[in-house]
């Protein structure tokens, strides 16, 4: 049961962004799990039903290159010892459908670990909106009132430039000359 905050820091570390939503990679839950990337697949392929494409779904060659680029995921191949199948992911909605395919007590209590790290993921993303609508307020505010400051210190200048003095006209009836 993962109790330490290194055990959660490493689950956020691990989650990634594919196809524009948050994924963890099958051997990234494996490795959670405690268990063999072939056996994680094993058990979703046995029960594959359960994860539709908005759940699991494969990456593409060209997403294991750039995952492999940022060394996500390693990058020898079958003749190295390393996959010989497809690189799944699984979004929160899969790694919630894991809970019941793998039914160990220590599955189950990664599952509510992962669970919270997805809901942190949200929380942090709805702060950062706001943080940016906020900055962007502000800033749309600084150049309103650095445009009316600019325009006070111009009239200021006019009015106390030499010369500068009003033009007065007598007061009442001027005949038309």
């Amino acid at each position: 049961m993962p109790t330490a905050s290194t055990d959660v820091a490493s689950i956020d570390e691990r989650i990634q962004t594919l196809r524009g939503q948050k994924v963890l990679l099958d051997s990234d839950l494996a490795a959670l799990y405690g268990v063999t990337t072939g056996a994680l697949l094993q058990a979703v392929k046995r029960n594959r039903s359960r994860f539709p494409a908005d759940f699991a779904f494969q990456l593409t060659n060209q997403e294991v290159r750039i995952l492999r680029s940022q060394s996500v995921i390693s990058s020898s191949g079958p003749e190295h010892g390393g996959r010989r199948y497809q690189v799944y992911a699984f979004t929160e909605q899969g790694v919630a459908m894991l809970s019941s395919v793998l039914r160990s007590p220590a599955a189950i209590a990664i599952n509510i670990e992962i669970m919270r790290a997805f809901v942190r993921l949200r929380r942090a993303s709805v702060v950062s909106e706001r943080l940016i609508s906020v900055v962007a307020e502000l800033s749309e505010r600084v150049d309103t009132h650095d445009a009316a400051i600019k325009n006070l210190i111009l009239t200021i200048r006019r009015l106390v430039a030499p010369g500068a003095a009003p033009t007065t006209r007598p007061i009442g009836f001027v005949p038309i000359k």
